[in-house]
């Protein structure tokens, strides 16, 4: 899709590449307790989630509510002995909501089933295409975006939806804001400056949209972007390496942007969780596929996002297999933490949503499981004994800890 070379194609069969989903949809499809846009907090307008005043920030786009509410305790260190949890992240690229009713969709699953899952927003997703001058993107010509721009009804549906995410106890990352994958001015190519001024912008679309919309009807974003900000994924999984010192200098705690990790207890890149989307099995094949849905696609229907509609129950029993199949692997051996990405699609019919959705339910009721954000997931690491953290990460995909959890973390 958006014009992919050969090379790039051959490169996410292969499962590398994640590509941002195509902001073409249009239609009116909200979130919130009334089905509308800007879900207001409760208490009424002016009210925070815990019943304190509101405090605006800058134009109003976003406001100081006080803590987010339906967050987790807080994390405590595995003790000795005993068994690690399963931690399982759902994340999302672009995060906009175009009219097809996947994000309204997928935060009711998530309430559902007791799920926490990351939000990657493209900031451009909050920038109408009327004043796309503004975005000014690194060698690229001005106004520029392989991802294109929403129309203003959607931009409304994305801040509803998006408020009502943070509101329900999820993270709002970023996936930055062009989505540049091919040529000369990929984000494989970006300096730090670059991804400087690129976060910059994605920030000021975030905090800026009241100004930049002329929407005076929405209750603002109900956080302070700048502190929320934790982490992110970059477009297409590619410009890591010089987009780590500028993260690692804002104080993020981790990325998400790593491709063809596998399943092992994570460790730190620069200073930074690097938290890597993963290979997983791929039923009926000897090779593994990355846990993201366009991967699926990729290696199910090639280059096409419409493949032949009669192979669409199988490639979605496949995907669904594939998921849990990753998900058995880790939850049964060494409980290594599953990091799933995808985006808002409906490409085959939709079966990789349906997927996803099956594979969260066949996940959700088995005991120590948790399906948390990435930011939930680093407040856990962060905690955690090196010595016994170490331990975990010396165990390989698939490999369980010798003679029991007991017997192997006892030692530490």
């Amino acid at each position: 899709m958006n014009g992919m070379s050969r090379a790039t194609r051959d490169f996410t069969r292969r499962g590398v590449l994640g590509l941002g989903a195509a902001a073409v949809a249009a239609g009116v499809v909200g979130c919130g307790a009334d089905g509308g846009p800007g879900r207001p907090a409760p208490g009424g307008p002016g009210a925070s989630p815990s019943g304190a005043a509101v405090r605006p920030i800058g134009d109003g786009s976003t406001a100081d509510t006080g803590p987010q509410p339906h967050q987790p305790a807080g994390p405590v260190p595995l003790q000795p002995g005993e068994t690690p949890p399963q931690f399982v992240v759902f994340s999302w690229d672009g995060a906009g909501e175009i009219g097809n009713g996947l994000f309204p969709r997928f935060l009711k699953l998530a309430k559902d089933h007791g799920a926490a899952m990351t939000f990657f927003l493209s900031g451009l997703y909050l920038l109408p295409e009327s004043k796309k001058d503004l975005y000014k993107p690194p060698n690229n010509p001005v106004g520029a975006s392989d991802i294109g721009y929403l129309k203003d009804e959607n931009v409304r549906n994305t801040l509803g939806c998006v408020r009502q995410a943070w509101l329900d106890g999820h993270e709002v990352g970023t996936h930055f804001n062009g989505h540049f994958c091919g040529g000369s001015g990929s984000v494989a190519h970006w300096t730090a400056d670059d991804w400087q001024s690129e976060i910059d912008q994605a920030v000021s679309f975030v905090t800026g949209w009241r100004t930049n919309t002329g929407f005076t009807d929405l209750e603002p974003l109900p956080f302070d972007y700048r502190k929320e900000l934790v982490g992110g994924r970059t477009p297409c999984l590619l410009g890591q390496d010089n987009l780590l010192p500028v993260a690692r200098k804002l104080g993020w705690r981790y990325d998400a942007s790593s491709p063809g990790g596998v399943q092992v207890w994570p460790t730190k890149k620069s200073g930074v969780w690097d938290l890597p989307l993963q290979s997983m099995p791929f039923p009926g094949h000897s090779f593994e596929v990355l846990s993201m849905d366009y991967n699926i696609l990729a290696n199910q229907s090639k280059n096409t996002t419409r493949g032949m509609p009669s192979n669409y129950p199988a490639w979605r029993t496949q995907a669904t297999g594939s998921y849990l199949g990753g998900f058995r692997r880790a939850y049964e051996t060494n409980r290594a933490p599953m990091f799933i990405g995808n985006h808002f699609e409906e490409w085959n019919g939709g079966i990789y949503m349906d997927a996803v959705e099956e594979a969260l339910k066949g996940m959700s009721d088995k005991k120590d499981v948790r399906l948390v954000s990435f930011r939930q997931f680093t407040d856990w690491i962060d905690v955690q004994d090196p010595k016994l953290l170490a331990k975990l990460q010396e165990l390989a995909p698939g490999q369980p800890p010798a003679g029991g959890w007991n017997a192997y973390l006892s030692a530490v």
